[in-house]
């Protein structure tokens, strides 16, 4: 989000805490999940299609050893991010909880846009022409624009470790389809 800064302390100390945090997003999905079939219907794709936005970053994702600018980076500078947020959402649909979208909505802008920041200044070091393709591709809102001549590597997908996002989702959508059927 343009014109957005956190303190570097804040972002810092929030950086560390995106895995406790997601545990305790999940035990609060657990309990307080209450799906249907209509609302599994309806937001199971949606996670789905943040799953597999995922799933095409991180196999175009090489870190700390080459600026991202292809396939979904192409297009936007935070696709795991987006990614994440598009499969929060469907949960969040899925679970037939506003309040867990509230709380989804309140960690990703409290804890993962500092981290995004964080990120983006650590790249800025790293690789030169960061700055010109953050001035090329939006930060989170895709632009239909933008060509990539590599290719999704399968090698990156493992290595990046994207894996464990499938089995969550995985999980996820287990426990949902479960408490719906009692």
């Amino acid at each position: 989000m343009p014109g957005v800064s956190f303190p570097k302390p804040y972002a810092d100390a929030v950086a560390r805490l995106r895995v406790p945090f997601g545990f305790l997003l999940v035990a609060a999905f657990v309990w307080f999940s209450a799906p249907t079939r209509t609302s599994l219907e309806a937001g199971l794709p949606v996670s789905l299609a943040g799953l597999a936005l995922r799933a095409w970053a991180a196999g175009h994702l090489e870190k700390n050893l080459a600026l991202a600018a292809s396939g979904p980076y192409a297009h936007v500078r935070n696709p795991l991010y987006l990614g994440t947020l598009a499969a929060a959402a469907g949960f969040a649909i899925a679970a037939r909880r506003w309040e867990l979208a509230v709380l989804f909505a309140v960690v990703f802008l409290l804890v993962y846009l500092p981290a995004v920041e964080l990120e983006e200044q650590h790249l800025r070091s790293l690789f030169p022409d960061y700055a010109d393709y953050a001035r090329r591709v939006p930060k989170f809102v895709p632009r239909l624009a933008g060509n990539s001549s590599q290719h999704f590597r399968w090698s990156l997908y493992i290595r990046n470790r994207e894996y464990e996002a499938l089995a969550a989702f995985l999980a996820g959508a287990a426990v949902l389809v479960w408490k719906a059927a009692r």
